[in-house]
Formats: C-alpha cells, structure tokens, sequence
C-alpha cells in the first residue's frame, strides 16, 4: 500500500485513531505476565466475550459468544471479567495525548477517535505520515496500549485506512492514492456497508469498492438513499461528514445488570439498585448532566419486566434524590411471590447542568455541593480500586482485584 503523501492533493487531513483490541489491551498493560498469550474479556456476570486479542480471534472466537463456547474452542486463554472503570481511565489517557495534535477532535467511542489534521504539518514540520507515527508512539509509550492510525481527505477514508494496517500501523491515504487504496478493500471494509446493503449492491452488480464509485450516484441513491450518496462522494474524496466536536446529549443514560440469579429476596434486589443508582449519579456528575426523568425496572425470571417512572420538580444528579425516588418506586414494582433476575435505572430528560436555571429555592446549589462528594469518592476507587469506598447496603460484584485496599461503607441513604 503506497503511502507517499502529495501536497497537491490534501483538500483536508482526517486522522481515525483506532486502539487494538482496546478492553484486552487495557488488562495486559496491568497483567504484563499475560503479553503472547490468549485473552478474553467477559461481560456483566461472566456471560460472554466482550473483547478478545487477535489469536483468540484468530481460534474462531467471536464478541458476543457465550463464554463455554468459547472455552472449547480455546481452553487455554485467560478469562478476565471486564473492568470499564479502568477501561476508561486509560480512554481518558489516550484521548488527552489525542488532543496535543490537534484542539478539533471527535471522541467516537471509548477506544477510537477522530482529529482535524489540516494544518499541523507546519506546526509539527511533518508529514501526515511522520504525525501519525508519533500519535501511535506517545500513546504506546504514555498508555501502554498499541493504536492503528488512518489519514485521509474524507472521514469514511480515514476509518477505512486506520483498518488496513491492523495492529499498530498507520496508512496514509491521499487524495491522489484514493484508486489505488480502494482496489486493495472489499465492500464489507467500507463504513456503513453491512451484510444486507453488501447483498444489496451484489445483486446490483457492484461486487468491490471500485465498482461502488464507479456507479452512478443516482444508482446508489436507489439503493441506499442518503447514506450511500454520502459514502459514494466520501469515497470520491469529498468530505461531506464533518467531525461532531460537541456531542450531542444522550436521550437517556442507563446502568442495569443481570442479578447473576433469579431471586424474590427484596434485600438483594435493593442492593443491586443502589448500586446502579450510585453509578448512574456518578456518571452524571462527571460529565456535568442533570435528569428530569427517573425509569425503574425489575426483569421477572420468565424475562418479561415491570417498570416505573418519576419526573423530579427540577433536573438533578443528586444520588440522594435520586436514590429516594428508587426506593419509592421499587417498593411499588416489588412483588414478594414473583422472582427477578435484573435490576437496573433509566436517567431521561438530560440536560446540561451549566445550561439549567437556578431554582428558586437553592436546592439546585446544595445539588452542586454533594456532587463534590461524589466525585471525591469516585477517584479514590479509580486510585485504589472498584468498591473501595461504596454506599451503605450496596452490591459489591466478586473480583478477582488484589488492587483493593479496604472497603468501608460511608454513606448510608435514608
């Protein structure tokens, strides 16, 4: 794959950051002992593959697959449970180093992102490719987790370079190089271009890349309306998908789990909840939301569920309220002679908390203040590990963590 860039033909420089294997990366940086060998990352109770390295991968196993199926097929890998919390921390890392290279950035995801290189090769006095390098460099070096890098004129281009040179590598693509790299990809490696639009535009005769933008742009348009038109003009060089540098709020967030057993006990059930309370407050205060709306469920054993719903006077993140209003609501869903086998809370309504209006009467401010605290105990348990300081009566999932230090319940809600 040629990689020689050409000053002519940079109309813009889109940079996809990938990192390899992103959960299973995050465990070998903390278990070094495990680098060569197989690895799997679990679900929420140990259910199946969230994540894998590439020789596990390379065995047949698939995200996604019940974990006994997988052990047969690889009984020798490393089974770990998955950690999100310390995943994030190292985004977190990664995404900083991201930022020095360039202030217009994208997070796309918790292990992939987008920058707006145009301009910072006489910054850098560098080439895109030199840049590229020295991204996938710094994060390996700061974080410990390998990225691939993918350069081009269009973000769909860039996605598919940073693919091509899996793991660890860089692809340079421009606009002069665009044939040449297409010639070298399949339509499955085109962004957007899933089993159905692939079967779709075989039965239309457009078997490869080329074949897709050597169509007719009102052919792909019949096909795939608005979606292919903008695949076909990104994969003929025109950038018609811009970097979203703000996200846009969620319509929901939600923190729910499997109880890990079918149970009527309702001091387990509670637990569970208040764990899910407690992380789903913590979520809010760290990225600054507030809801209006309040959702509880509880999944019954034969998998139908009950729920119910509150709106709060004002928008909060405050877990006392928030955990008042589940304690009252679970005690309406909870039925003594049913068995449940998840819990979980739904925060909808979200707003931004900088762009909420003070309430009349301050409860607003002292919201603000117990927000400190829950920030406050969240860094001490990404210091010192998950759990190490929780709400009183809340759900302490098994970990096989020897990182944690103490646990001591220091909050109780009433």
């Amino acid at each position: 794959m040629p990689t020689t860039q050409d000053a002519n033909h940079w109309s813009n420089a889109i940079a996809h950051i990938d990192a390899d294997c992103f959960f299973a990366s995050c465990e070998l940086v903390r278990r070094p002992e495990l680098i060569g060998s197989p690895l799997c990352i679990l679900s929420s109770q140990d259910a199946c593959i969230v994540a894998k390295t590439y020789d596990a991968k390379a065995a047949g196993i698939k995200t996604g697959m019940p974990v006994w199926e997988a052990k047969k097929l690889m009984p020798q890998a490393t089974y770990l449970p998955a950690d999100f919390g310390f995943y994030g921390l190292l985004s977190e890392k990664m995404f900083s180093i991201l930022r020095r290279y360039s202030p217009d950035m994208e997070i796309y995801s918790i292990d992939e992102g987008f920058l707006d290189l145009g301009g910072t090769r006489g910054l850098w006095g560098k080439s895109y490719q030199g840049i590229a390098h020295d991204i996938r460099k710094a994060v390996h070096r700061e974080v410990g987790i390998t990225v691939s890098v993918g350069v081009s004129v269009t973000r769909i281009l860039a996605k598919m370079a940073s693919e091509y040179h899996k793991p660890n590598g860089v692809t340079i693509v421009p606009y002069s190089m665009i044939m040449q790299f297409l010639e070298r990809t399949s339509l499955s490696d085109i962004t957007g271009i899933g089993r159905n639009r692939e079967a779709l535009l075989r039965q239309s005769d457009i078997h490869n890349p080329v074949d897709f933008i050597n169509s007719e742009m009102q052919i792909i348009q019949r096909l795939l309306g608005k979606a292919g038109t903008d695949l076909w003009l990104e994969l003929h060089g025109k950038s018609v998908m811009g970097l979203e540098l703000h996200l846009p709020l969620p319509k929901s967030m939600a923190r729910t789990a499997s109880m890990g057993a079918v149970t009527s006990d309702r001091k387990t059930i509670t637990s569970h909840l208040t764990r899910h309370t407690t992380r789903l407050a913590t979520a809010l205060v760290n990225k600054r939301l507030l809801a209006k709306r309040l959702t509880v469920f509880l999944k019954l054993k034969e998998s139908c569920s009950v729920s119910a719903k509150t709106d709060f006077e004002y928008p909060t993140n405050n877990y006392f309220r928030l955990s008042h209003a589940v304690q009252q609501m679970m005690g309406d869903l909870y039925d003594a002679r049913s068995q449940y086998r998840a819990c979980g809370v739904i925060a909808e309504k979200i707003s931004e908390a900088e762009q909420s209006m003070p309430d009349l009467f301050g409860h607003m401010k002292a919201d603000a203040k117990q927000a400190d605290l829950l920030i406050t105990v969240d860094s001490i348990n990404k210091k010192y590990g998950r759990d190490t300081l929780k709400m009183a009566e809340a759900f302490s999932p098994p970990s096989s963590r020897s990182n944690v230090r103490f646990i001591y319940p220091t909050i109780t809600a009433r």
